[in-house]
């Protein structure tokens, strides 16, 4: 279903560990959600990847907050005292990406926690698929609530669109990167996860996850004729890279070999 629409009516606080200084916002529903701002350093793209990738998760059985699109009125700015904080309200007014608050979680903390095998191997799935640089040691990108892992900050995947518009040329890229990942050491093997995840993503669901992006984010690149030429790239380039053979998951299989 669509991703549901929610307007800012209160900026409540900053999280300034995150570098594009998303904030915690009430919304018009009584409802508290973290929202990433599309005046912020990597623009619309990141909020692109942040719905395409996190929907994508959340097809494939992960936990994932609720995302929503979030309007942020511009008159929020005048009550804040910080000038920073002004000026990104200021850049993001219009429709930006939330996701729903999840009170009382921690980081993921990988002394501390240990997840599900099964889980751990679908994560890393997932973001060898899309290309997710930033679920690392140092930044793992996981909280911990009611004793599951939640998947949170996808803005750094699928960073090609930063660059370039043939997005098919990435399609085949075993993506090397995934050795880092902070849950190669708990995961089981990739195998025993990835035929079941890539029956899940159809082009069907992949279809309408992408068709939750806005059209204005979509038409910030100026080297595809339409929006609708950019989510047919998107599509095109995940269904390439769900097709067997999956170079990625043998990337990501040797190095989960290398934790064993």
């Amino acid at each position: 279903m669509p991703l549901r629409a929610v307007t800012a009516v209160r900026y409540v606080t900053p999280l300034r560990e995150g570098g594009s200084l998303p904030a915690v916002v009430e919304g018009d529903d009584a409802g508290l959600y973290v929202m990433k701002f599309r005046g912020a350093g990597q623009g619309p793209n990141a909020l692109i990847a942040e719905i395409i990738v996190g929907e994508i998760a959340r097809a494939a059985g992960l936990t994932v907050p609720e995302i929503v699109l979030m309007e942020l009125p511009v008159d929020l700015a005048r009550t804040e005292p910080d000038p920073e904080i002004q000026d990104l309200i200021r850049a993001s007014g219009g429709i930006n990406v939330a996701l729903d608050y999840l009170p009382g979680s921690t980081m993921f903390d990988p002394v501390v926690d240990r997840p599900d095998s099964a889980v751990a191997a679908s994560i890393v799935w997932l973001d060898a698929l899309t290309l997710n640089v930033d679920r690392t040691p140092r930044n793992p990108n996981l909280l911990m609530w009611h004793r599951r892992l939640w998947l949170i900050d996808h803005g750094a995947a699928l960073y090609f669109h930063h660059g370039t518009a043939d997005y098919a040329s990435r399609a085949r890229d075993p993506f090397p990167l995934v050795a880092e990942h902070v849950l190669l050491p708990f995961a089981a093997p990739l195998p025993s996860v990835d035929a079941t995840l890539a029956r899940t993503l159809t082009g069907g669901v992949l279809e309408r996850i992408v068709a939750d992006v806005p059209d204005a984010w979509l038409a910030s690149d100026a080297s595809f004729d339409s929006p609708q030429a950019r989510r047919a790239a998107y599509v095109d380039f995940l269904r390439a890279r769900l097709a067997s053979p999956r170079a990625f998951v043998e990337e990501a299989e040797r190095a989960r070999a290398v934790h064993v």
